[in-house]
């Protein structure tokens, strides 16, 4: 599937979305390929998104932290789960593919450390993941096409989840109380997520943050924040969000928003139904 939209402030950005193999599927989501040749600077708010972020780039610099000599540059990336919105951006072009990964995906296949380490930081991939990714890269960047960089992408992560270490294996009890944050969107206090797992909540917020990246509360957060963008979105005013999505009430909403994406709901909304909006939900 090609996706395309006029990039901010002009020029061509394209979309390449393909579907990992059936084998890789509920670990990792479908494979983002871009294109941007947009000939001015561009910038893009991400929000958290409860995943694993590996972005392989064969084409321009992608830059965090805004405009300015501070900012770090890289040319691929992995990001740990993060809790609040951060801004990337590019000096007009940028050509690589993105893989979002479910943490505990991401834990066996980067393996050998705490995902706590990539908690709310952006790495190069190589840091982690060795010269593998290196190589990677450069057969993604040769190869003739879309087709043939997705084939390539399902050959590499089946052949490193194949290679991982089965020790190095989420814990039964995270991986329950993964999928009970999930299917509660959120909207679970963290002493009865504890006393449905059989772990105190101190043993829990400890290894779920060895292998998941970010504490419950923290993930409860951004999987609140999250649906709240989706009802929203959909046109559901905010006190009613508010209501379904966890929150005490619609102050609480609006300070949540304010907290983890730096902008309040209706100028976040506002920002991301324009045509040039310079954002990404994750």
């Amino acid at each position: 599937m090609v996706r395309h939209r006029v990039c901010s402030g002009g020029g061509r950005c394209e979309w390449f979305i393909g579907e990992p193999d059936a084998r890789l599927r509920g670990a990792v989501r479908p494979y983002r390929g871009f294109r941007a040749r947009a000939g001015v600077p561009q910038e893009r708010l991400v929000v958290p998104s409860g995943r694993v972020s590996l972005l392989i780039g064969f084409g321009g610099e992608l830059r965090v932290g805004g405009p300015g000599p501070g900012a770090a540059r890289h040319t691929s990336v992995v990001s740990g789960l993060h809790s609040r919105a951060r801004v990337l951006g590019h000096g007009g072009r940028l050509h690589g593919v993105e893989l979002a990964l479910a943490p505990w995906a991401a834990y066996r296949l980067l393996g050998g450390g705490s995902l706590a380490d990539l908690g709310d930081v952006l790495t190069d991939p190589e840091d982690v993941l060795g010269g593998r990714c290196r190589v990677l890269g450069e057969r993604l960047a040769e190869a003739p096409g879309w087709a043939e960089r997705f084939a390539l992408l399902d050959e590499a992560l089946l052949a490193w989840t194949a290679a991982a270490d089965p020790a190095h294996t989420v814990a039964p009890v995270v991986m329950e109380a993964w999928r009970l944050l999930h299917r509660a969107q959120g909207h679970l206090r963290i002493r009865e997520l504890a006393d449905r797992t059989g772990w105190s909540t101190r043993h829990l917020e400890n290894r779920f943050r060895e292998q998941i990246g970010i504490t419950p509360k923290r993930l409860a957060r951004v999987l609140r924040l999250r649906r709240a963008v989706g009802e929203l979105t959909a046109g559901r005013g905010a006190a009613e969000t508010a209501a379904v999505c966890g929150f005490y009430d619609q102050p609480h909403l609006s300070r949540e928003f304010k907290d983890l994406t730096g902008l309040p709901p209706g100028r976040f909304l506002a920002a991301a139904g324009t045509a040039d909006a310079a954002w990404i939900t994750g």
